[in-house]
């Protein structure tokens, strides 16, 4: 089945109901009044630039504020912000959390792997969930259906390549989705046998919910993840955003106290905490998320997981109900 066959109409049917007053219990295991879940995104050597064949050089989130992309020449003070995720930022954060024994999300890029495939490795063997932030991180919003399609399954053969295991990631990220990237998606792990366990392209929710399959129809569900543009370290390169290291650690405190204490009270759901190897890992703000990890490390009835360990554990809970016919 060609892109150009698939029902892309109805890819995201609005609902502004969700759980209502009262969401349903996840029952964390072992009691957790809260789930944590850590994303980092990866995105190193998959930005815009001359050497990855762009007809320009990147400008989201760096440290530069706003610029007009460089066009027709590499950009060098661009590429070495990037290159600095992955020498030395990622590796801090590896490091903290896995002294802390948390298993993270990595939203990986799979240009970004292939250019440091050591660090597909240290993350597998660390036992962190690898997720796909597709082939490039570039915009896709605007991107025909065709082309799309060849990123998805270039991303997914890239996983394949850089995995030590050959694992595929069962949950997937754009940022910057086309309004077909769902059913794309979906159309594409059919048709080569891969379980899509997420998706996460939404920030509906503090829970994860169901949605129909946009290639099955309702009576197969997909399960959303919500993501966060909340507790995101992104917000250092805005206005407003975090105007200091412990800005960023008091907003994300204030998130996860709010979650916890409704916890407390019969509602627990989950925070996502968001990171980028070049951002966070910088040594004048990494002192905000070690403090943080540090505090909800002190917390009792606190779950660290990954977004595949807390998306196996709502599907094992809530199961998809396809929905009832009215005849």
């Amino acid at each position: 089945m060609s892109s150009s066959t698939v029902n892309l109409t109805n890819y995201a049917p609005r609902d502004f109901k969700g759980y209502g007053r009262t969401p349903p219990n996840p029952n964390w295991p072992n009691g957790a009044k809260i789930a944590v879940n850590f994303v980092i995104n990866y995105e190193e050597g998959g930005e815009n630039t001359l050497d990855n064949g762009d007809a320009q050089g990147e400008t989201m989130l760096q440290e530069v504020g706003p610029k007009s992309a460089l066009q027709g020449e590499r950009d060098i003070p661009m590429e070495t912000q990037f290159e600095y995720g992955s020498r030395r930022g990622m590796w801090r954060l590896l490091n903290l959390f896995e002294k802390h024994k948390m298993p993270v999300t990595i939203y990986a890029v799979g240009k970004a792997y292939e250019q440091q495939p050591e660090i597909a490795k240290a993350c597998e063997e660390g036992g962190h969930e690898t997720a796909s932030h597709c082939y490039r991180w570039i915009d896709y919003t605007m991107m025909d259906a065709e082309t799309e399609e060849k990123h998805i399954r270039k991303a997914v053969e890239s996983f394949k390549r850089t995995s030590p295991t050959g694992k595929v990631p069962v949950g997937w990220y754009y940022g910057r989705p086309s309004p077909r990237s769902r059913a794309l998606i979906s159309k594409v792990y059919r048709e080569l046998g891969h379980e899509l366990l997420y998706q996460a392209d939404t920030y509906a929710d503090d829970l994860p919910y169901w949605i129909a399959d946009p290639i099955a129809g309702p009576e197969e569900g997909l399960l959303m993840m919500p993501y966060s543009y909340d507790c995101n370290d992104f917000k250092f390169f805005i206005a407003p955003g975090f105007g200091s290291s412990m800005a960023y650690f008091e907003h994300a405190k204030n998130g996860f106290d709010t979650l916890y204490e409704e916890g407390e009270n019969g509602q627990p759901s989950y925070l996502t905490v968001a990171l980028h190897a070049r951002v966070i890992g910088r040594p004048g703000r990494f002192p905000a998320i070690k403090q943080f990890v540090e505090y909800i490390a002190s917390k009792p009835d606190v779950w660290v997981a990954t977004r595949e360990q807390i998306a196996r554990h709502w599907k094992a809970q809530y199961p998809y109900q396809p929905p009832t016919s009215s005849a």
